[in-house]
């Protein structure tokens, strides 16, 4: 198994990840459907320009508290 401190902190990240997606659907079943329909929905560049801000917004975050 790999033991560098990026890979550690990245699973760490992913399964954190994993556990707020798991107690969204768990507490709020239904909203997180009409989230899923809206999505399929939306059109593409709007999904992706989403996409983009979260990643930015995500690796912004990682960078202040890394510093």
């Amino acid at each position: 198994m790999i033991r560098s401190v990026g890979f550690h902190d990245f699973l760490a990240g992913f399964g954190i990840l994993l556990m707020l997606e798991g107690l969204l659907f768990a507490a709020f079943p239904n909203w997180m459907r009409k989230a899923m329909q809206s999505a399929m929905a939306s059109p593409d560049n709007i999904l992706r320009t989403i996409g983009l801000i979260s990643a930015v917004a995500g690796l912004v975050l990682i960078w202040l508290v890394r510093r």
